[in-house]
């Protein structure tokens, strides 16, 4: 696409790691760190999620549950 287009496109790869892992989960058992979820959709509604979410009216996340625990 370099051809076409004056700008370079490249891609950036994130790295997980365990230990990042790790600290993140003894932030959020901690509530050091608290997840904004603004609401959750069974996956029989995630159509009215998405509709939700493009309107602009989430604020935080928006979680798709299965109704599956683990």
């Amino acid at each position: 696409m370099s051809l076409f287009l004056r700008q370079r496109l490249t891609s950036c790869i994130a790295k997980e790691r365990g230990s990042d892992v790790q600290r993140l989960t003894e932030l959020i058992e901690g509530n050091q760190v608290i997840p904004s979820i603004d609401r959750t959709y069974p996956l029989t509604e995630a159509p009215a999620a998405m509709r939700h979410l493009e309107a602009g009216l989430v604020r935080g996340k928006i979680a798709i549950t299965t109704g599956m625990s683990r």
